[in-house]
C-alpha cells in the first residue's frame, strides 16, 4: 500500500516539507502550539528533522509569538 502524499496540516509551514510533515504527524505534532510543547533537541530527534525544518519552524513560531519549549 503506498504511503499518502503527506503535506504540512494546520498552521506548519509548507516550506518542511513532506518527510519532516509526515513524522511530525505522526508523533501528533500538527500545529505550531504543539510544536512549541517541544524543545529542538526533541524534534531533531525524529527522523526526518534537520536544521533547516528546525529554522523554519522557529520563524513561524515566532510570527505567532510562540518559541520552543525550553530545555
Amino acid at each position: 500500500m503506498a504511503t499518502p502524499d503527506v503535506r504540512p496540516v494546520g498552521d506548519l509551514p509548507d516550506a518542511i516539507g513532506k518527510t519532516a510533515a509526515r513524522v511530525l504527524q505522526l508523533e501528533g505534532v500538527d500545529s505550531l502550539a504543539k510544536v512549541s510543547l517541544h524543545t529542538e533537541r526533541q524534534l531533531l530527534a525524529l527522523h526526518g528533522v534537520g536544521p533547516k525544518v528546525i529554522r523554519l519552524l522557529r520563524e513561524a513560531l515566532v510570527a505567532k509569538g510562540l518559541n520552543f519549549r525550553q530545555e
